[in-house]
């Protein structure tokens, strides 16, 4: 059943090509948005964007939280530790 099976999905053969170049895409873009030096300088910026007015408090909590799981889930050792909060 396998030559069979293969001989009818063989027009579908570019499709799961581009599926797996697209899947390879999102992984390496994924990968790159959660690297620490990427997360590290997201949250710098985030602490300019409060000690400017650019944000408020609760958008500050909110964002720093969420980068800071981002950071210890991508093996940012002492992610938390290194984080200035006003």
């Amino acid at each position: 059943m396998g030559v069979l099976s293969q001989v009818v999905l063989f027009p579908l053969a570019p499709v799961r090509g581009v599926v797996w170049i697209a899947e390879r895409v999102r992984d390496m873009a994924e990968e790159e948005m959660c690297h620490p030096s990427v997360l590290r300088a997201r949250l710098a910026a985030l602490n300019e964007a409060l000690e400017s007015g650019a944000i408020g408090p609760e958008e500050f909590d909110r964002e720093e939280d969420r980068l800071l799981d981002l950071l210890e889930r991508s093996g940012g050792r002492g992610a938390r530790a290194g984080v200035r909060t006003p």
